[in-house]
């Protein structure tokens, strides 16, 4: 495990660092102070065999989720057409019927994935770039075929978009309960919960609301797999720009078991807000302050959680007149998108209060509530997280370390949420990777575990046989009653 820690260490530059990409590093880190890694003894045929388990475990959780209705796609014991399928519903063979073994094969595969992705990043240089490029490319083209894995969210952004286009119902004051008779019902989950999501995305997914639930659902995952690659090709380009082998952020963000199952194979749209906000921060490196100042508003307008990187893209373009240009390209920005969201949505805004209210068992602030036995995740507990990343984000500011900065204010944000899912660490990735903090990709990995093991099946299936429930607190039972109330 030492020698997996070590290989995290900052990368050596790609070549002498030219004073353009010199003034493009973090600040405050100097490029002769780089430090080489440290040789890592996982031979050619071990990293080899890793990376194979990661696409072999991958085609597996797609094969046995399309072939018929599991626990991995949720609701598919009730409906589950061959469209939502995919075509390899036709050609798979389901050996296992059991739920518990299928969420046991599910969980053993998970965590197969996870030590595979240590292997393969502790083992990145015995790699050429085109073949992690090949892995990655194959590995999107498998999870295309996937039906939605573990969560709903596709089918609910759906739903916002027919309540919007085809019932003519502002989906920021109206729920999905109100087109019951609609056949998106039936796959979506937040039934009475008004729509917390950014007006620039909801907007983009109003002509869905107009065709048939088939081509709505392929063209969303397509358009999500699509953007995840951009998002990648983005942190490629980051990474030549900054002087860095990109081979290590590629492999560290889109090999993660939670990026692959959770993020790329549940199509949620995240990616809309990390492809603008990843291109916001490869257009300030090649200093183009005003354009990254309209994607930046773009991923803001899509996930409002964006916001974070604004003081440290003002930190990464260094210069005076940059730092104006970006400002304005905010404000610029921000003037056309308002406009949008006013026309279509009023004065409406997205519901992230009740969300936000919501504990899930695993959260930070539910874990630690419960280890000082506060009660969990109680309302003051968030308020005093709430500012803890304020905190955060103004230390990491001062410290003018654009990169690290960015990286360590967004796991403070993810530390802080009482509703933590496990893609919210996609988040982190490229930050982790892109940046030279050793300390905070230890972190991300250990994050990555944490999140892993908390959603496992197998960990669901033993706290109840051993009658463990983290929400078993008066913060615990209101956040229950609230979600039981949103989805019904």
């Amino acid at each position: 495990m030492r020698e997996l820690f070590d290989s995290l260490r900052p990368s050596l530059r790609l070549a002498p660092a030219s004073a353009s990409a010199t003034a493009d590093l973090p600040i405050g880190v100097a490029a002769p102070t780089l430090r080489a890694p440290t040789q890592v003894r996982i031979g050619p045929v071990t990293a080899r065999v890793a990376l194979a388990v990661v696409v072999i475990a991958t085609f597996l959780v797609v094969a046995t989720a399309a072939a018929d209705p599991s626990v991995l796609v949720p609701a598919s014991a009730e409906t589950f057409p061959n469209w939502e399928a995919g075509p390899l519903h036709d050609i798979s063979v389901r050996l296992v019927t059991s739920p518990h073994i299928v969420g046991l094969v599910f969980s053993v595969l998970l965590v197969a994935m996870t030590i595979a992705w240590m292997l393969v990043i502790a083992s990145v240089r015995t790699f050429s770039m085109r073949t992690i490029a090949i892995v990655v490319v194959a590995l999107h083209a498998i999870l295309l075929l996937s039906p939605p894995l573990q969560l709903t969210d596709l089918f609910n952004y759906v739903g916002y978009a027919r309540l919007g286009a085809l019932h003519h119902l502002n989906p920021y004051a109206h729920v999905i309960r109100q087109e019951m008779f609609d056949p998106v019902y039936r796959f979506t989950s937040w039934h009475s919960l008004r729509s917390p999501y950014g007006p620039l995305f909801t907007a983009f997914t109003y002509p869905l609301g107009l065709v048939s639930l088939p081509v709505a659902f392929w063209t969303l995952k397509s358009v999500t797999v699509a953007l995840s690659l951009g998002f990648l090709a983005l942190v490629w380009e980051c990474a030549r720009r900054l002087g860095r082998d990109p081979r290590f952020p590629l492999a560290f963000t889109a090999l993660n078991p939670i990026f692959l199952i959770y993020a790329v194979a549940g199509f949620h749209n995240d990616f809309f807000m990390l492809t603008a906000s990843m291109g916001a921060i490869a257009l300030v490196l090649h200093r183009r302050g005003g354009w990254a100042g309209v994607l930046l508003v773009v991923a803001i307008a899509v996930k409002f959680t964006a916001v974070l990187l604004l003081p440290f893209l003002l930190l990464a373009a260094r210069d005076r007149r940059r730092q104006v240009r970006l400002i304005v390209g905010v404000v610029l920005g921000a003037i056309p998108l308002a406009a949008l969201s006013l026309a279509l949505f009023g004065l409406s805004i997205p519901n992230l209060q009740q969300q936000s209210s919501l504990l899930t068992d695993f959260s930070i602030p539910n874990v630690v509530g419960l280890l000082l036995h506060l009660g969990g995740g109680t309302p003051w507990l968030l308020r005093i997280a709430t500012v803890a990343v304020v905190l955060v984000v103004a230390h990491q500011f001062w410290r003018r370390q654009w990169c690290n900065g960015a990286g360590w204010s967004t796991l403070a944000l993810i530390g802080s949420l009482a509703w933590l899912v496990p893609w919210y660490v996609v988040w982190l990735l490229p930050l982790a990777g892109l940046g030279t903090s050793l300390r905070l990709r230890r972190i991300s990995i250990a994050l990555t575990v944490f999140l892993l093991a908390s959603f496992l099946p197998v960990t669901a299936q033993y706290m109840a046989a051993h009658n463990v429930n983290p929400l078993n607190t008066a913060a615990g039972q209101a956040s229950m009653s609230l979600q039981d109330r949103l989805a019904h």
